[in-house]
Parts: C-alpha cells; structure tokens; sequence
C-alpha cells in the first residue's frame, strides 16, 4: 500500500537478498568526463634601456640659445631604434621661455605604424650613479607615444629656470637628467601554462576579481558627511568627520576624540555630535590631513605650495602620530631643498626628527658654496643658537671634505 516504483533495493529485498521495507542508499552518479580546457597569454615585447644627459655649462647654454633653439645628446639605441634627448635651455615655445624643455626625439625613419615607447624623464644625481644598478621601470602607467619619422615627445616645462637654479640638482653650473625608456614591439600569444591556466579558469573564466576600492568607498564617508559623528574646528573652518576613523587612523587623535582632558579642546555634545577644537593648525592643512586620513592620499598641489604645505603637513602627522604621512611629506621636502630652505629645514628634521631629510639637507650643504650662503641668511644663528651640535656637524663635515 502506498508503495512507489520498485527501487533496486525493494527488488533486492523481495527476492531475500536484503530486509523488506529497509532502504538503501542509491548508488552515487559516475565522475563527470574530464573537461577540456586551454589557456593564452598576449603579451608585449618590450625592450627598455636609459640614456644619461649631462649639462655642463647651465649658464652659458642659458646665455647663447634662444627660446626654440634645441641642442641635441649623441645618439642612442634602445628597442632597436635611434634615439635622441632634446635640450632647450629656454624652453621650445614662447609659452614656456621661462622653463627647461626636454623632448625624447626619434631620430630615423619610423615604420608605418610608427614606434611605441613610454619615456620618463628625471634628474640625476651623484647619489644614483653610485647606488648599484637596479632594474628598469616598467613605466606601467606612463602613456605610450606613437613615434612617426624623427618626431618628439617630452615635457616642455620640465622645471622653471629660477627653480633649477635654486635647487640641489644645478652643481658648480652642471645638472644631469635621465632619460627612461620603454619600446614596445609587437604583441604575440603564447601557450599559458596549466597552473596559471588552472587558476585562471577554475570559475570558467567568467570571474574577473577588481582590484580593492576600499579607500574611495571611506573617502565618500568624509565627502558626502553620512554617518559623521564628530564636528571638527579649526582655523575658523568646520569639518565633519567620524570618531572611528579617526582613531583607528591617528592613535593620537583617539586619545583627543574620546580621552581628552583638555579644557581648551573638551568635547560638548550639540545636536548628537561631538565638537572638537584644535588650535595651532590652518584649516588649509587639516583637510589636507582629513584627505590622507581618510584616502591614504595627498591633494594635487601647486608646485610653488608644495614645500610650505608638506612643512605643515610634516609637523602634524609628527603630533598626531601618522609615520606613513610624516614619510610622505619628508620624501617631497626632500626634493625642495635650496640655498633659501636648507637652513631651517635642517632645523625641523633635527626637532621631529626626520633622519631623511636630515641627509638631504647636509647632502646640499656640503658644497662650500651652498654652506657660504647659507651661513650668511638669518636662519644660521638660530641654528647655531638653538642646535650648535649640527653646526659643529657642519664644519667637520666641510673640513673633511677639503
């Protein structure tokens, strides 16, 4: 009664071979067959290499070319091809005279395609040719030019002329750029082999994994305001942020956000958020700090704003306790180093302090004329007066190098 279609286990039982009315487990599917699967790589050939252009004379190639006047480096090959780095002491429009333009220049026929290279250019110092040969960038995100016949592609405002002349990188009238580049050849299609084929289609190859967007969802949290819980001013400017992140980024701003004593920074609850005043910062840098603690990132900046910004930036992320940010803006100062800054930024790394920067500075200093200008600024007797022991640094380093 109420039996369904005899199972091979029923018939087992009915013909004695088993229990009657006990089931048994149905006999699991055969393996599917093997699939067939293969994979592909397509890939670029590419060929890099670097050229080294010394410009010994600065002043004098200033002097005797034109705006639009070029001069030339000897040639090159990287790629199989010809190539050139192009000088323009006065830049190569009217719209940059008051720039040092550099152009990479294929010098040769150029295939009907043209030839695709990515280039980047760079200054180059004593400190590079010593270290040991390291390999060449990839330029994976730098664009890729089309080269027609004997063309150029560069950056035609390089550095301002006032700028150069101003920085670590001109010596006794002499500066050296870098020229890296990458040529890419024809595209070709090779075999995978089966552990990367394997990994690559274990889901079929219909899965494409992006890379990790948590920082822009965060950066929304502090650009469209939802869920802020905290009111932060400074500077006469308002910001709203949220405690957690805050905390979970800076340490010492926790301590400021939820163990804070101080009558001058106590939080007062309005409204349900908590309002929080620092002193001694400007709002300009604080939402440069809001942007890094949030992002991981700086704001773009003005090349001519950058030094007294990563100043600022310097001193905050040394009082709240951000080493990855106090790195950041070490690194750039670094590159801003000059006969007006050496001085007092040799102060500051010597007060936060900032063993990097340190270097740079004593890396300018050491040449004799540097140090004669320096000494002769105002920033030198408060240097003397307040660190004697980087001065008495100073001297034996400049004797020694005698």
């Amino acid at each position: 009664m109420g039996q369904c279609a005899t199972s091979p286990a029923r018939s087992a039982a009915a013909d004695g071979s088993g229990d009657a009315g006990e089931p048994t487990a149905t006999a699991p599917p055969p393996p599917p067959p093997p699939s067939s699967w293969s994979g592909s790589t397509i890939s670029a050939k590419t060929t890099s290499g670097y050229h080294v252009v010394k410009i010994d004379g600065y002043s004098r190639s200033k002097g005797v070319f034109r705006n639009g006047e070029v001069i030339r480096s000897r040639a090159f090959t990287v790629g199989g091809h010809r190539w050139r780095v192009e000088y323009y002491p006065n830049g190569n429009t009217p719209g940059c005279a008051d720039y040092i333009s550099v152009f990479l220049h294929l010098d040769e026929e150029a295939p009907a395609v043209g030839v695709h290279a990515q280039h980047r250019f760079r200054f180059f110092n004593e400190t590079d040719a010593a270290a040991a040969p390291s390999p060449p960038p990839s330029l994976a995100a730098v664009e890729v030019n089309r080269f027609r016949s004997y063309a150029s592609w560069g950056r035609a405002k390089f550095i301002r002329k006032e700028e150069l002349e101003r920085s670590k990188h001109l010596k006794n009238d002499s500066f050296t750029i870098r020229c890296d580049v990458v040529v890419t050849g024809e595209f070709v299609a090779k075999d995978m082999p089966e552990a990367a084929t394997a990994t690559t289609l274990r889901n079929g190859g219909f899965v494409t994994v992006p890379p990790s967007d948590l920082h822009r969802h965060i950066g929304d949290l502090l650009r469209t305001g939802h869920g802020a819980d905290v009111m932060i001013k400074v500077g006469g400017k308002t910001f709203a942020a949220h405690r957690c992140v805050l905390a979970a980024r800076s340490p010492a701003l926790g301590v400021e956000l939820f163990g804070s004593t101080n009558k001058k920074k106590k939080k007062k609850e309005r409204r349900g958020k908590a309002v929080i005043r620092i002193d001694g910062m400007e709002a300009r840098v604080f939402e440069a700090l809001l942007r890094f603690l949030y992002a991981d990132s700086l704001p773009e900046m003005e090349k001519n704003h950058e030094a007294s910004m990563c100043w600022n930036l310097l001193v905050a992320a040394d009082r709240y306790s951000m080493a990855r940010l106090k790195a950041v803006c070490e690194e750039k100062l670094c590159d801003h180093v000059d006969a007006g800054t050496a001085v007092p930024m040799l102060a500051l790394a010597e007060q936060l302090p900032c063993d990097g920067l340190k270097k740079a500075c004593f890396g300018f200093l050491r040449e004799p004329e540097n140090l004669k200008v320096a000494m002769a600024g105002e920033g030198f007797e408060h240097l003397s007066r307040s660190f004697p022991s980087l001065v008495r640094e100073l001297v034996a380093m400049n004797l020694a190098a005698r």
